[in-house]
């Protein structure tokens, strides 16, 4: 990912990562050392408040039922893009290029050295769409753990986990987009000791960036 034109703010790390690899736990870690972090989950929630412009461009493209009392009702816009990949992309046409937009200007508004940006499905998405960021940081975990922390956190069937897990990346597409990577498959005294020392190597990176721009 380039990194011309980088100021205090410009250097941004994406951390992504399979469902249950553990990326809060790291985000976590990193808002402790001081760095600023922006969650596309949050954001997703965001855009899609009442009187934002994507609640009413859902409401005209899907239908007006699906704002009740001003607000989203989110179960039945699943229903309608459920097995549809028509209605699933329509609906991520409007959502994603504000989520994409809100990420970029939390980023920019950071007072930390660096940022950091949560993006769960970056490995799924367009590389495209994704040249703001200075690198990524893949939060890595073998299937056998991310199976099993999910039955763990969400109590469902271990066929339901299998299908989860499915319908995302494999941990190869995620790994090839990596420029660092972060093992979580031990304790969480390991997992932030390993954080600490990548807050150690961005600061230094940021800095580095900072004086080409300069």
């Amino acid at each position: 990912m380039g990194d011309a034109g980088v100021t205090v703010s410009d250097y941004i790390i994406a951390v992504t990562g399979g469902i249950a690899s553990g990326k809060s736990a790291v985000t976590g870690f990193f808002h402790e050392l001081g760095i600023a972090v922006a969650d596309a989950d949050i954001a997703a929630r965001d855009v899609v408040e009442a009187g934002q412009p994507a609640l009413d461009e859902i409401a005209s493209h899907f239908g007006s039922h699906l704002v009740v009392e001003g607000r989203l009702n989110r179960a039945a816009l699943r229903e309608i893009i459920f097995d549809n990949a028509d209605a699933k992309k329509r609906l991520e046409s409007i959502t994603h290029p504000r989520i994409r937009q809100s990420l970029i200007e939390q980023c920019k508004a950071a007072a930390s050295p660096y940022a950091i940006v949560a993006i769960p499905l970056l490995a799924e998405g367009d590389p495209a769409h994704y040249q703001w960021l200075s690198r990524i940081l893949v939060v890595d975990v073998s299937r056998a753990i991310q199976e099993s922390r999910l039955l763990a956190r969400d109590n469902i069937s271990q066929s339901l986990a299998g299908k989860m897990l499915d319908a995302q990346a494999t941990r190869a597409q995620r790994l090839a987009i990596a420029n660092d990577v972060i093992c979580n498959m031990h304790d969480l005294s390991s997992l932030n000791e390993s954080v600490k020392r990548l807050d150690i190597r961005y600061r230094d990176l940021a800095k580095s960036s900072r004086a080409k721009a300069g």
